[in-house]
Formats: C-alpha cells, sequence, structure tokens
C-alpha cells in the first residue's frame, strides 16, 4: 500500500449507532483527521448524523460510502453481527478498515477478512481501543521490563446491570448476543497482551432462554504457570476493574479498566504509586491515531493490535463458546 502523505487523513464511519457518534465526537481531538462521510442503510439517518456531527457527506448504503473516492479509511460501527459483510463491503471498495471488536462472530469470518485484506494490500484493524489507551501501553511496558517480576496473575471482569428484555441484542443469537463476544473481550484481550496466548481454558456460563451467555467465567492456564481468572456479566455491575499480580509486585487498574486515565503500582519495599495520564474525550481518538500512524507509514497492520493477536482470541472466543454451548445461527 501506498504511504500516505496528504495532510489530513478521511474519515468515514459506517454505522450511526451509539459508539459510532462516540468515536465521531472524539476524531476532532486526532491531528490530521478530517470528517469526511458516514454511511447507513437509509440516507435520512445517514444526512441526521453527518449533520449533527460535521460529517462532509452522507451516503445512504454501505457500498456508496465505500465507494466514495474522498475516503481514505473507514470506522465499522455497527453491532458485531453485521462487522464481517460490513468490513468486507469497504476492503472490496479499495478503503482501509477499522472494524468494532470483536472483529466477527467467529474465526473462520476474521481470518477471511484478514486475508482480504492483505491479498488488496490494504490496512486492517480490529478496534480493541483499550490497547490503543495511554495507561495501558504504560502497563505493558512496565510489565516488559520486569517491574512488578515474573506475572503470575491476572485478573478482571466486566458486567452490566441488568436485566435486559429478551428483545435486547444483547440476547438475540442472530444477532451475537450474549456476554462474552460483548464484555469478556475486554479481559481476554487484557490477558492476552500480558500472557499472549494460554495453554488451556476452561469456562462455564449461565444461558438464557435465547442460548446465550449472560453470567460467565473463564479459567485460562498458562505454560509459565500463569493464571488469568476472567469474568463477565449482564445480570449484574461488576467492580469492572482488572489486577496484574507478579512475583515483585502488582498492578491494580481501577473500575473502567478498558479505559483507564490511571492506574496503582505497587512494588515489594515500596509505598504505591498512582500514575496518571492527561485524558480528553471518551479515549476512541487513540485508536484512530494510531490508524493514522500505521497509514502513514505504510503500515498493513497495527503491532498494537496485529491480525495474529486478532485471530488468536477469536479462537480462543470459539472454544470458550464451544465449551458453553453458545450457538450462533
Amino acid at each position: 500500500m501506498a504511504i500516505m502523505t496528504e495532510k489530513n487523513v478521511r474519515w468515514g464511519i459506517l454505522g450511526t449507532g451509539g459508539i459510532a457518534g462516540t468515536f465521531a465526537a472524539d476524531l476532532p481531538l486526532v491531528p490530521g483527521a478530517e470528517l469526511a462521510a458516514v454511511g447507513s442503510r437509509t440516507g435520512a439517518t445517514a444526512a441526521a448524523f453527518a449533520e449533527r456531527h460535521g460529517f462532509a457527506r452522507a451516503h445512504g448504503s454501505w457500498a456508496e460510502l465505500a465507494a466514495d473516492p474522498e475516503v481514505d479509511v473507514i470506522y465499522v460501527a455497527t453491532p458485531h453481527a453485521f462487522h464481517y459483510d460490513a468490513a468486507m463491503t469497504c476492503l472490496e471498495g479499495g478503503k482501509a478498515v477499522l472494524c468494532e471488536k470483536p472483529m466477527t462472530l467467529d474465526h473462520p469470518s476474521s481470518a477471511r477478512l484478514a486475508q482480504e485484506a492483505r491479498d488488496r494490500g490494504l490496512f486492517l484493524m480490529e478496534a480493541m481501543w483499550m490497547r490503543c489507551n495511554p495507561a495501558v501501553r504504560r502497563i505493558a511496558e512496565l510489565v516488559a521490563e520486569g517491574t512488578i517480576g515474573e506475572v503470575t496473575a491476572v485478573h478482571a471482569d466486566f458486567g452490566l446491570q441488568g436485566p435486559f428484555e429478551a428483545t435486547h441484542r444483547l440476547r438475540d443469537p442472530a444477532l451475537g448476543g450474549g456476554a462474552l463476544l460483548d464484555l469478556g473481550v475486554y479481559p481476554l484481550n487484557l490477558a492476552h497482551l500480558i500472557l499472549g496466548a494460554p495453554a488451556t481454558a476452561h469456562s462455564w456460563a449461565r444461558l438464557t432462554p435465547e442460548g446465550v451467555d449472560d453470567n460467565t467465567g473463564m479459567l485460562l492456564g498458562y505454560a509459565s504457570g500463569a493464571v488469568a481468572a476472567l469474568t463477565c456479566s449482564l445480570v449484574g455491575e461488576t467492580r469492572n476493574g482488572a489486577s496484574i499480580t507478579g512475583t515483585l509486585g502488582r498492578i491494580d487498574l481501577p473500575p473502567g479498566f478498558f479505559v483507564p486515565r490511571s492506574f496503582r503500582l505497587h512494588r515489594m519495599g515500596a509505598e504505591p504509586e498512582e500514575i496518571s495520564f492527561p485524558f480528553e474525550g471518551s479515549g476512541y481518538q487513540y485508536e484512530a491515531a494510531e490508524v493514522q500512524r500505521c497509514l502513514a507509514e505504510g503500515l498493513l497492520e497495527s503491532p498494537l493490535m496485529p491480525h495474529a493477536t486478532t485471530l488468536e482470541l477469536m479462537k480462543l472466543m470459539d472454544d470458550i463458546r464451544a465449551q458453553l454451548g453458545v450457538v450462533y445461527p
């Protein structure tokens, strides 16, 4: 892919829901980001979104957005059951893609998207914004530097206060419902960031009458002897925090661990240290800035969220779903 030399990166957004709006609100915080176009399945919805957030153009179909010659990269912000079709449409239109997490509903379809992007020489990244967060990046550096010694455990939980109606997308198998893909992807990503792919994974969940998981526990084991104890839930708001424990100390992430502004470092023989970071917006600007950096350097993948990481996690979630008995049509 040719290295981009234009001053501005022209962004398109596919989808007009809440997460699309939050991303659009954060884009002006990124130097060189231009709000070029939005695409939706209806022209009126796209036009209203464009007017609300200051986009130059609105398109009444995904294909029209993908064909817009004044768009460089498209953020796919649909519910995840539609990620594959939306992202493939954008790639076929010759556009770089930032696709909301999880990339798709399963490993095979994510692998097809990654292969399509490689074949076309186009940038593709799963929008795991947590991995682009400055605090999380610093935590990864501290762990790699051995600041807390050899990591022995990762604990993380993400729970929402239910109950959700039976008609809600989180309970609909056809929409990839359940706690795992919507919430569990965050604890799993944190564990993977710190410890890599596990050697073993054991899980249990309560299933809804529709057949998706609403209260899920996962225990991962690693060749190093480390463990990760992770939970996700649609039936109660948990602390939504995380901790990383090592032989020489511990790092505690506050509630909202997936978008932290700070963390606490505990080291043997020292007072706890609170490490904070300046923070604007909602936190989506950091992944947008990473995309723009990659495009400027002519990269097809981000080293912060490469295809291999996405595919390892999709395969892990496939295996966990199989253990839980959650099947999507």
